[in-house]
């Protein structure tokens, strides 16, 4: 599978955050996936790059041209496509990948697997999703969603649209055997 990967340009606070991604990469190399990401030769962009290379995988990066200073776009991909805009970026790193997961990062991390998820909250993809959970980073965004369905925001089981773990082999083992949930209606006004 290709599995596009969102996560940090920059590495975090602790080396935990780098530790676990290499254990990432490994595992998805060792499985035979290639990578789909942001290009980006900083941070967690960077660890997760140079480890899949270093395994042999394909890695494809996707940026923006002329958007970053030339020194934070990696120069040892497989492969680089460039776009024209950040829009663009997300629409192309969608279709080439297989699959979906949210390294820790920020703000560019979060909007990226959200519009990943409403997509499939619609019913346009029904391609796996994933939190990569180090240290809890996500606890407080699950949170948010148990409270979403709880104040009939989100339907109960559509947080079966991701996977939320901790653990390098159960992330890469759930993607594996990931089953879509049942369609459910998004819009409870409309049910008959």
């Amino acid at each position: 599978m290709n599995i596009c990967v969102y996560c940090g340009s920059n590495p975090g606070k602790t080396s935990q955050y780098t530790e676990n991604v290499t254990e990432l990469a490994q595992v998805l190399s060792g499985a035979g996936h290639d990578l789909i990401y942001g290009g980006g030769s900083l941070g967690l962009m960077r660890v997760m790059a140079d480890e899949m290379l270093k395994s042999g995988r394909h890695v494809t990066g996707v940026m923006p041209k002329g958007l970053f200073r030339s020194e934070m776009v990696h120069q040892g991909l497989s492969e680089l496509i460039e776009v024209h805009s950040m829009p663009e970026r997300k629409a192309e790193m969608i279709r080439l990948s297989d699959a979906f997961i949210a390294l820790p990062g920020g703000f560019g991390t979060l909007e990226e697997i959200s519009e990943v998820l409403s997509y499939a909250q619609l019913g346009l993809h029904q391609k796996p999703i994933a939190f990569f959970n180090i240290n809890g980073f996500y606890d407080p965004l699950i949170t948010w969603v148990k409270q979403a369905i709880q104040e009939g925001f989100i339907h109960a089981g559509q947080d079966r649209l991701f996977i939320n773990t901790a653990s390098p082999l159960k992330l890469v083992e759930q993607l594996a055997n990931y089953q879509q949930p049942e369609k459910v209606n998004k819009w409870q006004e409309l049910e008959a």
